[in-house]
């Protein structure tokens, strides 16, 4: 029989779980404390529980504990990438980003990605699995614990399609913003999707307050289905569209990513069209050069397109920046450092 994931558990179903093994429900509080307060990974550091209760505890369940496999840090000291295994030896990546306002973690939701985007690093090697809730929640633990500071930001853009994961997802932000737990803000919180609109359509009606960041790249759907094999299956509209229900849902301001490549999707008449796609749209265009990755031929962006396409749509008053580029020194693009560890050790 397989162990329980306990700290895939939300405090009522520890409850429960304390109550099926003829405990008091009250010690469920004090485990969750222990577990997404202070962040232990032993149940022999729970001390104040009874070496009776952690003994049962230890026979039906285990905690997910990731394990370092590599940190690089910038030489700015603004970035950290951190290459974690988990418990069935496959490896995934999570970035620490420090701001002037706090402490933000990038996290990934799935082991390599199955949507195939063009110019990523994280879909080269394909899919393989979804991370469980207590994977993805132990991410920021891991990070908080190794750096010794509070993360205060999250975001779920790292390898995989949060979506394609959707009820972990789910639990995962419904533990993350606990007041019982770390007591994340989920206005703190942003899911990156490339465009899964059924999927945007449920999240919009949990109800959730976190930030929908929609990977767009394109203006239109024949320079969308060069980049996103997604775009095939969802067009351009129906995709925006999901985001203006999420946004009436919500009253949350929808994020635009648009990742900036050479000769693609980065000309003034890119601009234009995007303008006049989203006007009138409460949302937020983040501009990003893209990240060459050897094994496609995809260039970024030269930084005078860049700023010619965020003058045209600030000329129309589209609300939008450049992501400024950091960890680049240490492969923190999406996929780029789980990609060459897994090359170094397959040959």
């Amino acid at each position: 029989m397989s162990k329980i994931d306990i700290k895939s558990l939300n405090l009522d179903e520890l409850k429960d779980l304390l109550q099926q093994i003829g405990d008091k429900p009250f010690r469920a509080k004090q485990i969750y404390e222990w577990l997404h307060v202070k962040l232990v990974s032993d149940f022999n550091e729970m001390t104040n529980i009874s070496k009776q209760l952690r003994e049962q505890l230890k026979e039906i369940s285990e905690i997910t504990n990731l394990a370092v496999v590599n940190k690089l840090e910038s030489e700015d000291g603004e970035t950290t990438k951190f290459l974690f295994r988990l418990w069935d030896g496959r490896v995934l990546e999570s970035v620490l980003m420090k701001y002037h306002h706090g402490n933000s973690v990038c996290i990934s939701s799935q082991v390599g990605c199955k949507m195939g985007c063009k110019f990523c690093a994280s879909t080269i090697g394909g899919f393989e699995r979804n991370l469980t809730a207590s994977e993805m929640l132990d991410q920021i633990y891991c990070i908080q614990r190794i750096s010794g500071e509070r993360v205060s930001n999250v975001v779920v853009m790292g390898t995989g399609e949060p979506l394609d994961n959707y009820d972990n997802l789910v639990r995962f932000i419904h533990m993350l913003s606990d007041e019982n737990g770390l007591n994340i803000s989920q206005r703190n919180i942003t899911v990156s999707t490339c465009g899964l609109v059924d999927k945007i359509k449920a999240l919009a009606d949990e109800n959730l307050q976190i930030t929908l960041a929609l990977s767009l790249h394109a203006p239109n759907d024949t320079v969308r289905k060069q980049l996103m094999p997604i775009a095939e299956r969802f067009d351009i509209d129906s995709a925006i569209n999901a985001c203006i229900y999420y946004y009436e849902k919500t009253g949350r301001r929808i994020t635009f990513e648009y990742s900036m490549v050479e000769g693609i999707n980065d000309l003034p008449e890119h601009a234009l069209e995007l303008y006049k796609r989203i006007k009138g749209l409460n949302c937020h265009v983040n501009l990003i050069p893209v990240n060459p990755i050897k094994e496609r031929n995809y260039k970024q962006s030269q930084m005078k397109s860049i700023q010619n396409f965020k003058n045209i749509l600030e000329k129309y008053r589209i609300n939008v920046t450049i992501r400024r580029e950091m960890g680049t020194d240490i492969d923190a693009a999406c996929g780029q450092l789980r990609k060459s560890y897994m090359d170094k050790t397959s040959d």
